[in-house]
């Protein structure tokens, strides 16, 4: 009983964890948005971007406007959006993104982890080839046609679509991000997300054991504060 009692308890923390990592990187790429377009959700698609992924991920209202209020009373212009590339065992790529008001104490943090785990911290651009930059959406598929979405949606950059009971996924050029969240919002169809996704153009298949240790250099990347998105052309 004991045993099982501490499971449910570790599953709530890390549950927990993940719920507050999430709004601590939703809270920076509010700050970001409002840093480059102003605090006008109308007349900044980049916040109304962050505002929706808030709501996606069920972020309280009070807590989006109390971040909103927090990067608009405040000066946020030291918050900078900053990829470090490096490889981790066996060769395989990682992309990090990372906001942070403080590069120096964040490559350092990132150094350190690829060099604990196997891993090596490389030159920007070094990697940046083996990825392509695409939008994704997510939406509810409340009942929706797939072919007569995709009819619709084409013209605004629909490049592949992908579903299943609960979602529909959207992918677009990196270039038709924005027509496509303009249509998607025009369309008023329910938007669970938007993000710009890093994408492996090939992927590497490695062993169980060999896998296990790249994401602990990932899930270690993944920890850190100023770390908001960690890619990687694992299979």
């Amino acid at each position: 009983m004991g045993r099982v009692f501490e499971k449910r308890k570790y599953k709530m923390f890390a549950r927990y964890d993940k719920m507050a990592k999430g709004f601590t990187r939703i809270g920076k790429e509010i700050a970001i948005a409002i840093k480059l377009g102003g605090g006008d959700p109308g007349g900044n698609a980049r916040l109304r971007v962050a505002i929706q992924n808030a709501k996606g991920l069920n972020m309280p209202k009070d807590r989006i406007d109390a971040a909103i209020k927090r990067a608009t009373s405040k000066d946020s212009s030291n918050m900078e959006e900053v990829v470090y590339e490096g490889k981790g065992p066996y060769g395989i790529a990682i992309l990090c993104e990372c906001a942070t008001d403080n590069p120096t104490r964040t490559v350092a943090n990132v150094r350190m982890n690829f060099n604990k785990y196997s891993g090596e911290l490389g030159k920007t651009g070094s990697l940046d080839y083996l990825f392509d930059r695409k939008g994704v959406f997510r939406i509810k598929n409340e009942n929706i046609n797939l072919e007569d979405l995709e009819m619709e949606l084409i013209d605004f950059g629909a490049d592949e679509i992908e579903s299943d009971d609960d979602e529909i996924v959207i992918y677009t050029a990196f270039t038709d991000f924005g027509s496509m969240q303009k249509a998607l919002e025009s369309k008023k169809i329910n938007i669970i997300s938007s993000e710009l996704e890093r994408i492996p153009n090939s992927t590497v298949e490695l062993s169980d054991e060999q896998v296990e240790e790249v994401m602990k250099l990932v899930s270690k990347l993944e920890e850190d504060d100023d770390v908001q998105t960690v890619y990687h052309n694992l299979k």
